[in-house]
C-alpha cells in the first residue's frame, strides 16, 4: 500500500500528528511532510485546526473511504499473488449478538478442519475502529454506523423485550410505562448498545431512568438475569438473552418493547460481504432477512 495512504490513514485513526508519528515510528515532520505532499498532490486541503483540535475535511472523508477500502484489497492481492486462500476469518460482534446470536454459526463454520476464526466482542465504536484500521473482515452489530462510509445488510430484526421473574405480576403482559416506575430497573453500563436502545426509546416516551424508583447498572448479562429471576428488578434485554431462561418471563410495553435491527457491516467495495454470507450460510437459523 501507498507510504502516504498509510501515513494519512494513521492520521485519521489517531487525529494527532504526535500519536501518528509514534505510532509509524517516524518523526512528526516527517508526518507532516507526507501529508502535505498527499494534498499538493490532490490539489485539496485534507485536515484544519480549530484551536488546537484537528478537524478532517469533507474532502478528506471522501479520501479516507478509499483507502480503507484500498487497504483491504491490498491484502486480498497479497493472497491473491501468493495463491493463497484466505484461512483466517475475523469478526466483530456486539455483546449481545457475540454471546447469545452467533455461537452455533462458529460451531457450524468451525466444523470445517481448514477454517479458522477470530471473534472480538466489543461495543460498535471500537468495532468500526477495528474495521477502518483492517483487523477485521466484518462485524455484526445492533448500534448506528454510518452508512455511506460503510456497506452492509440487514442480518434480523431482534425482539427486544421487558423481563421480569416468572412469577411476577407483569409476566405475560402488556405493561403501561407508569406502572414500571416502581420497580427497581437493572440496566446495563453507560455505553452498551442495549442501554443506549432502552433510554432513547423511554426518552421518546417522555421518560428517563431518573423516573424509575430504583435503578441499578450491571456490565453482566448473567448477573443481570439472576437478579431478574431472584425478583430482585425488571430489565429490557434482547430476547435471544433469555430464550432458555426457565426462571425469567417478559412482557411488553408500547413504546419500549419493538423490535431491533441487527446489521452486517463491512468495509465498501471488498470481498468482505461475500466472506460474511460464506459464514452465515452455514447456519439457518443466521440467515439475513429478505428486503
Amino acid at each position: 500500500m501507498d507510504t502516504k495512504l498509510h501515513t494519512f490513514l494513521t492520521l485519521c485513526q489517531t487525529m494527532s500528528y504526535r500519536l501518528a508519528a509514534e505510532r509509524l515510528h517516524l518523526s512528526q515532520p516527517a508526518v507532516t511532510k507526507q501529508i502535505q505532499a498527499l494534498e499538493q498532490s490532490l490539489q485539496t486541503k485534507l485536515f484544519y485546526y480549530d484551536g488546537h483540535t484537528l478537524h478532517k475535511t469533507e474532502k478528506c472523508l471522501l479520501l479516507e473511504r478509499y483507502a480503507i477500502t484500498r487497504q483491504y484489497q491490498f491484502e486480498e492481492l497479497q493472497l491473491a499473488i501468493a495463491e493463497k486462500e484466505r484461512k483466517l476469518l475475523r469478526i466483530g460482534a456486539t455483546k449481545t449478538i457475540g454471546d447469545y446470536v452467533l455461537i452455533d454459526g462458529i460451531r457450524n463454520y468451525l466444523n470445517d478442519p481448514s477454517h479458522e476464526l477470530s471473534l472480538v466482542v466489543d461495543n460498535t465504536k471500537h468495532l468500526l475502529q477495528m474495521l477502518d484500521e483492517n483487523q477485521l473482515d466484518f462485524a455484526v452489530i445492533e448500534g448506528t454506523f454510518s452508512k455511506t462510509k460503510y456497506d452492509s445488510y440487514l442480518l434480523r430484526m431482534e425482539p427486544f423485550v421487558g423481563i421480569c421473574a416468572k412469577d411476577s405480576p407483569l409476566c405475560g403482559r402488556a405493561v403501561p410505562i407508569d406502572t414500571l416506575l416502581k420497580e427497581t430497573i437493572i440496566i446495563r453500563e453507560e455505553g452498551s448498545g442495549t442501554r443506549r436502545i432502552f433510554e432513547e426509546r423511554l426518552a421518546a416516551s417522555g421518560y428517563e431512568l431518573n423516573d424509575f424508583s430504583r435503578k441499578v447498572s450491571i456490565s453482566s448479562f448473567v448477573s443481570i438475569k439472576a437478579l431478574v429471576a431472584a425478583g430482585i428488578g425488571i430489565s429490557f434485554l434482547y430476547q435471544s438473552v433469555v430464550d432458555s431462561e426457565e426462571n425469567i418471563g417478559t412482557f411488553t410495553v408500547d413504546g419500549l418493547t419493538a423490535p431491533h435491527a441487527f446489521h452486517v457491516v463491512y468495509t465498501r467495495n471488498t470481498n468482505a460481504e461475500k466472506y460474511s454470507r460464506q459464514f452465515l450460510s452455514g447456519d439457518k437459523n443466521l440467515l439475513p432477512e429478505e428486503g
